[in-house]
């Protein structure tokens, strides 16, 4: 399995070179209200669009995994809780403070 997943990384590696190499070509980047950057590579401006949508996405999830994070630890606590409410208290001899039922032998 291993060298399934490398030989996959080195594939994309590839893939993504090649991409690059054969889009080297100088484009002009036009910002709203006319700014222009002037000449850029277009894997440049490619890698740069993908960095920033990726940091977007990943900046959207955020409020989503706190407030799962939250729940998460608002339940250990009443998990806890009920734990603590379920187990009988014992004393410092170790034994149970509930008194148990004890069998008598006839006479």
């Amino acid at each position: 399995m291993k060298y399934i997943v490398w030989a996959l990384r080195i594939f994309i590696f590839l893939a993504v070179l090649f991409f690059a190499y054969k889009n080297m070509n100088p484009v002009e980047v036009t910002f709203f209200d006319g700014v222009s950057m002037g000449q850029v590579p277009l894997i440049v401006v490619m890698l740069v669009t993908f960095v920033l949508g990726t940091m977007f996405g990943l900046l959207l999830t955020v409020p989503n995994a706190i407030r799962r994070r939250r729940e998460i630890n608002r339940s250990r606590r009443e998990l806890d809780r009920i734990q603590t409410i379920a187990t009988p208290h014992t004393s410092i001899s170790g034994r149970n403070n509930t008194t148990e039922p004890v069998s008598m032998t006839p006479l």
